[in-house]
C-alpha cells in the first residue's frame, strides 16, 4: 500500500496528530511524516509525550518514515512518487493559506502542492475559530479544488463522555475521507435511536 503523507503545523491540536498517526499505523497504513517548527513548538506546549520520543515510538514500525521540513528532496515531494493521499492535521491558517494560493516553500507545503496537481485526496484539519473572511476564502478556494475540509468540531449527537471521544471523532473523519475504513470507534457512529 502507499502511504498517507501527514504534515504537522502549528495550529492548536497536537492530540488529533498524535491519534492520527497511531491510527494509521495500527491499521498497518504507511506514513511519511514531516512536522514543522511551529507545530513541534505546539506539541511541546500541548502534549505530555514529548515530539522526539513519539517519534522514537512510530520508527519502531516499518511502516513509518519522517523527513525534516526543509528537506524538499524528499520523495514526497515529487509527484512520482506514488502516495495513497495526504493529511494535514492540525492546519495552521498560515499553512492553510500556503498551500490555497501554491506556496511551496517547505516540504509540507510542496507535499500538498504534489497532492493536488497529482489529484489525490488531501485532507486539511484547520485549527483557529473565530474565522475571518481571508480564512473562509482560503477554504472554500482549497474546497473548490477537491480538498476536504474537515474543522475539529464535536459531534454532540453522539453524547461524547471525554476529550478522548471528541479526538477519535475528528481523527476517523479525517481518515475515512483517505479512505481508511473503519477508523470510527463503534460507540462514536451514528446510530438511529429507537423512537
Amino acid at each position: 500500500m502507499d502511504p498517507i503523507v501527514v504534515g504537522i503545523t502549528g495550529g492548536s491540536g497536537a492530540l488529533l496528530a498524535q491519534r492520527a498517526v497511531d491510527q494509521l499505523l495500527a491499521s498497518d497504513v504507511p506514513v511519511a511524516l514531516a512536522c514543522s517548527a511551529a507545530g513541534r513548538m505546539v506539541w511541546q506546549e500541548e502534549m505530555d509525550e514529548p515530539f522526539g520520543a513519539a517519534l522514537e515510538r512510530w520508527r519502531r514500525s516499518s511502516l513509518f518514515t519522517t523527513y525534516a521540513v526543509g528537506e524538499l528532496k524528499a520523495p514526497i515531494a515529487s509527484g512520482t512518487f506514488p502516495t495513497a493521499g495526504m493529511l494535514v492535521v492540525p492546519c495552521s491558517m498560515n499553512t492553510l493559506a500556503a498551500i490555497a494560493h501554491g506556496l511551496s516553500d517547505n516540504l509540507i507545503r510542496r507535499a500538498a502542492d504534489v497532492t493536488l496537481k497529482e489529484g489525490r485526496k488531501l485532507v486539511l484539519v484547520p485549527r483557529e475559530t473565530p474565522l475571518s473572511a481571508i480564512h473562509l476564502e482560503n477554504m472554500l478556494a482549497l474546497a473548490r479544488m477537491g480538498v476536504t475540509i474537515l474543522s475539529p468540531e464535536p459531534a454532540f449527537y453522539l453524547h461524547p463522555q471525554s476529550i478522548d471521544d471528541v479526538v477519535a471523532f475528528i481523527v476517523g473523519r479525517a481518515l475515512n475521507a483517505l479512505g481508511v475504513p473503519n477508523a470510527l470507534p463503534d460507540h462514536l457512529r451514528y446510530q438511529r435511536r429507537s423512537e
